[in-house]
């Protein structure tokens, strides 16, 4: 029983923690890009693509995160429901 109750707290927090990552990240992109085109404004295109791919990939860490989340919530309740079956 123990081992369900840790589970569900840390799924709990991994969801929250990630998209807090995440946000930061996309803040210290954002700013980063646009820093890049302040200082250089020719480049402006490149640097936007590149702006775009990076956020596309940090959000995807936080929609794995989301995977997993809902991955292990569905094995909490076969956990509580084994421990409840002993």
């Amino acid at each position: 029983m123990l081992f369900a109750a840790v589970l569900a707290g840390v799924v709990g927090l991994a969801v929250p923690i990630a998209a807090v990552s995440a946000a930061i990240a996309q803040g210290r992109v954002g700013a980063a890009a646009m820093e890049g085109i302040a200082r250089q404004p020719e480049a402006a295109g490149d640097i936007g693509r590149n702006l775009i791919i990076a956020l596309a990939l940090i959000e995807a860490l936080v929609i794995y995160a989301l995977l997993t989340f809902f991955m292990l919530f569905g094995h909490i309740a076969l956990l509580i429901e084994k421990v409840g079956q002993l």
